[in-house]
């Protein structure tokens, strides 16, 4: 037999697999952007991939209705075709079923708005969100907003539940992306071991200018961080004290949600 013929089928399925994340990179960049799109430079910045690759795999999603280009701006967004393709699971998540009464325990204990971010890839991405009762709420991010791993307080806390040679390989991957966030590796990785201290993940300045937040992680049943709640309020609404029992609720709701979908 041609020995460059088995060579070379001994590389394909490596290959068919580095196309593939990299259409997802592509993707998720994309996704970032929601309707608003984003500039192909953006892109090409943030995976750190060629500008002809880059280029490519944008042109075949576009053919497949997975990517639009705007018209107007130029600019690249999600295509209609994900929208129709998640039809295919209209139930909601375990997660998110197993979630819901702790996010409303939590939301009307503590007051302040209540957030439900999972892990995908890179990222975490906002599933749901709940709004308490107390006149100003703080509502950093909305449900379907996608950040790089490491920029919220849910990241860091979602990181800092990993071992820490895989958390140290994300945030290494991320860093371009970080940029955008005015944040950088360092100050991640200094996050995240404060976060493994303290049991939980904690922003003294949130996304959002005069805010904190905290994070607690999610794990699922084989031990891997999946998820983190959080709650985000005014400065002034999480002081030592205070932040020592959110902190508190927190856990003990993490660990409700764990025990749900466990179960």
């Amino acid at each position: 037999m041609d020995k460059t013929r088995i060579a070379r089928n001994a590389i394909s399925p490596r290959q068919g697999a580095q196309a593939i994340r990299r259409a997802l990179a592509v993707l998720r960049i994309l996704a970032a952007g929601r309707e608003d799109g984003v500039p192909l430079a953006e892109v090409i910045r943030a995976t750190g991939l060629t500008r002809p690759t880059v280029h490519r795999i944008i042109h075949v999603l576009i053919e497949e209705g997975i990517v639009e280009r705007h018209e107007r701006t130029g600019r690249y967004a999600i295509g209609n075709e994900v929208p129709e393709l998640a039809l295919a699971r209209p139930r909601p998540s375990r997660l998110l079923i197993a979630a819901n009464p702790s996010l409303q325990r939590a939301s009307t204990e503590i007051g302040d708005t209540m957030f439900l971010t999972v892990r995908t890839g890179n990222d975490t991405l906002c599933v749901d969100r709940r709004i308490g009762i107390y006149p100003i709420q703080v509502l950093s991010i909305e449900v379907g907003a996608r950040r790089p791993l490491g920029v919220s307080s849910a990241g860091v806390a979602i990181l800092a539940a990993m071992p820490a040679p895989e958390a140290r390989k994300i945030v290494a991957a991320n860093e371009k992306r970080f940029e955008a966030y005015k944040t950088d590796v360092a100050t991640v990785l200094g996050e995240v071991t404060a976060a493994r201290r303290l049991g939980y993940g904690l922003r003294e300045i949130g996304l959002v200018q005069g805010t904190k937040s905290i994070s607690t992680w999610i794990k699922t049943p084989d031990g891997r961080p999946a998820a983190a709640i959080t709650v985000s309020a005014v400065r002034t609404r999480l002081g030592p004290r205070r932040e020592q029992e959110v902190a508190e609720i927190l856990l003990r709701e993490a660990r409700s949600i764990e025990q749900a979908i466990g179960g």
